[in-house]
């Protein structure tokens, strides 16, 4: 089986330009996570937990540049003399030239006047974002300080189209009247969340249902959820 070469795709106003890894990373990082904030409501026993949002995702790799003993592209040409086999000569490079490519992704695009959109693509796996961290470290030097080995860590965060999310995922309609069933340790709070995605609306569901007090609900009872 052929090797498959991961790369970056980086989009530009003229088009695509694609980097290639010298060598495909060992591992990478995929993290999710969202966002929730705590309210206290008064006479209430504990902070009530509210849903504010999803956070983007995020990429983070570590990407190996060696121009020491190998050629930029990654790929000696090895042939083998009966039992002996050997490496075609390679002169040393600056590994920079390569490593400086990859650093550029957080520079400002003149055309697009911010940073390009990069899709990292290997195998199963393609991610789409913007680099917002990168760190070079080099590890190896020629006698006179030229660079020929370095890592590159990066990190990418997702850039989520909106409109396909909302397809994907759509939230039900609060613009319509709907009735719900108390269950036991069920508040307003509770029902003001899940319907409008904010607690401090329970004072809408209490004016509509006529409740003095919004911890006055009972096991079975309907409750009606008003149209916003």
């Amino acid at each position: 089986m052929a090797l498959e070469k991961a790369k970056l795709i980086v989009e530009k106003e003229s088009g695509e330009e694609t980097l290639s890894v010298q060598f495909n990373p060992a591992e990478y990082n995929l993290s999710e996570n969202v966002n929730y904030s705590e309210k206290n409501i008064p006479g209430f026993p504990g902070p009530i937990t509210q849903f504010i949002s999803g956070a983007a995702a995020s990429l983070s790799l570590s990407l190996t540049f060696d121009t020491h003993d190998t050629p930029e592209d990654g790929v000696r040409v090895i042939y083998t003399n009966k039992a002996v086999t050997e490496v075609t000569a390679h002169e040393p490079t600056d590994v920079s030239l390569l490593t400086r490519k990859v650093a550029a992704l957080v520079n400002i695009d003149g055309s697009l006047h911010r940073p390009p959109i990069v899709t990292f693509a290997w195998g199963a796996i393609s991610f789409k974002g913007v680099v917002t961290d990168i760190k070079q470290t080099f590890t190896m030097f020629m006698p006179d300080g030229m660079p020929v080995r370095a890592r590159v860590e990066l990190t990418l965060k997702a850039v989520i189209d909106v409109a396909n999310k909302k397809k994907e995922s759509p939230f039900e309609s609060p613009d319509r009247t709907k009735y719900r069933t108390v269950h036991q340790g069920e508040h307003l709070w509770n029902f003001a969340v899940q319907e409008y995605g904010d607690a401090e609306l329970w004072r809408v569901i209490a004016r509509e249902n006529g409740l003095m007090n919004p911890l006055d609900l009972s096991s079975g009872q309907i409750i009606k959820l008003p149209a916003l």
